[in-house]
């Protein structure tokens, strides 16, 4: 089934999935957990009220518990499956896609991410085959069980205000997409010394401002204005469910996502290092820049490379006790938040480190970035994996890291391309010590690409579209 992706489970709905699967995977859950109780929480999409009395229905069906949040985040329901101990979580959200999408994300016990390749395969699997006729759902012997509201404001505000030391009298503007940061916004900023203008903080399913993705540079335009009629200090924009947030600096210019990952770190081994509790490992994805690497170890950090993904990061982070993940597609993964990303507490520690040092956020920016970047590119062609290999054996002489895609270093510049896990695409990214180095070299890419596979590249793509 198209639906499941290498992250979560995600389409048209109406068109690719239903209330009957959304029912199936309800009821698959438990077992697949081993959960006794799950917490189901959901976004503003006109679908996803539609989509969660399905889905508690096929758990309780089941014969687990339900704890419904209702309208929420996706950090704030990653909250409740931690700090309450539930066996379970899912979130009814598409995240950043259109109002079309709907979809779901699923964690275990302690907030683990379940990604393809450590559940949503079997889940596909069994989902699939109830939908054929080839079983039923689950055995019904048992005693069906019981659904309750949950209300976890109070309890998640407290979580937050642990992240809001240090904040000066900043000036934001802060964009909330018409998404579930909206829910939370009000009340955080209340608890702040700094000024601040909201935009679009109503949730509204349609998002009838912008897309609910702020890594396309439309979808920004509102906050850039917002940012240069204020004079403001940094604006600040979240993506539909929250997980992720962008930044514009003073001058209206898009942050390049992964260049946060390096300000986040100067606020654990900069300002609060006791906060580390003896953790030194700082996680960027294959795309990251290089400037982020050696701010990182500057700092007295252990970088470490990770694939692209939230399901892979959380589980890394996790398993080398890391204080701090950034992805290029703009989560911040923290190990004082269950090692799950927030867009929120990301927001904050950027306003904790921007109050600190002082300075602007160009120039905080400028003090990390070193090297000219692409942005990432995408090339529409069917053999993904042949194209790959044959860069792999033209590439030869640098060091070659293979965990998503092919990425290879060079002294002065490196490149990494990865195959999209639900596309006909190739991403690629470049970087290199020079504005002419990144040209030649980029150049010189798309040309082996399209010889290789009579592609032809795209502007955008499904996770982000070049910015820098």
């Amino acid at each position: 089934m198209g639906i499941f992706k290498s992250y979560d489970i995600r389409g048209l709905y109406g068109d690719e999935w239903n209330a009957d699967t959304a029912y199936r995977i309800g009821s698959a859950l438990p077992g697949l957990l081993g959960a006794e109780d799950i917490v189901v929480g959901r976004d503003a999409r006109l679908s996803s009220g539609e989509i969660s009395e399905s889905l508690v229905r096929g758990i309780t069906d089941a014969g687990c518990e339900v704890a419904d949040v209702g309208l929420c985040s996706t950090p704030a329901l990653v909250f409740a499956v931690a700090a309450y101990g539930y066996g379970g979580s899912v979130m009814v959200t598409a995240s950043h896609n259109p109002a079309e999408y709907n979809g779901l994300k699923i964690s275990g016990r302690r907030a683990v991410p379940v990604g393809y390749e450590t559940g949503l395969n079997e889940l596909e699997r069994i989902v699939s085959s109830e939908a054929a006729g080839e079983g039923e759902p689950h055995d019904r012997a048992g005693a069906r069980g019981a659904a309750r509201s949950l209300d976890i404001r109070a309890d998640y505000l407290v979580h937050l205000e642990r992240f809001n030391r240090g904040i000066g009298s900043t000036r934001a503007v802060i964009d909330c997409s018409d998404g579930m940061a909206g829910l939370f916004i009000g009340d955080v900023i209340d608890r702040l010394d700094g000024r601040f203008t909201i935009l679009f903080d109503t949730p509204d399913g349609r998002f009838p401002h912008h897309d609910p993705n702020p890594l396309e540079e439309k979808n920004l335009e509102a906050l850039k204005r917002g940012v240069l009629e204020e004079s403001a200090d940094l604006g600040i924009c979240f993506d539909g469910d929250a997980d992720r947030v962008m930044f514009v600096d003073e001058r209206g210019r898009f942050v390049s996502p992964d260049l946060i990952t390096a300000v986040l770190a100067r606020h654990y081994f900069d300002h609060e290092p006791e906060r580390r509790d003896g953790s030194d490992v700082v996680l960027y994805d294959v795309r990251s820049s290089r400037s982020v690497v050696e701010e990182v170890r500057r700092l007295g950090g252990e970088p470490v490379m990770c694939r692209v993904g939230h399901a892979y990061a959380k589980r890394l982070l996790r398993e080398r006790n890391g204080i701090l993940g950034g992805e290029l597609a703009g989560h911040y993964y923290f190990k004082e938040n269950f090692f799950c990303d927030s867009g929120m507490i990301a927001a904050l520690l950027v306003l904790s480190v921007l109050s600190r040092e002082r300075g602007t956020l160009s120039e905080l920016v400028a003090s990390v970035q070193r090297y000219a970047y692409s942005g990432e590119i995408n090339f529409q062609v069917e053999d993904k994996a042949g194209i790959i290999e044959s860069l792999r054996r033209d590439y030869t002489g640098g060091e070659l890291t293979g965990i998503d895609g092919i990425r290879v270093d060079f002294p002065s510049w490196w490149f990494n391309v990865r195959p999209s896990n639900t596309e006909p695409y190739l991403r690629m990214v470049v970087e290199a010590s020079s504005p002419e180095e990144l040209r030649e070299r980029t150049g010189e890419l798309t040309d082996r690409i399209r010889r290789a596979g009579s592609s032809h590249d795209t502007a955008g793509g499904e996770e982000m579209e070049g910015h820098r």
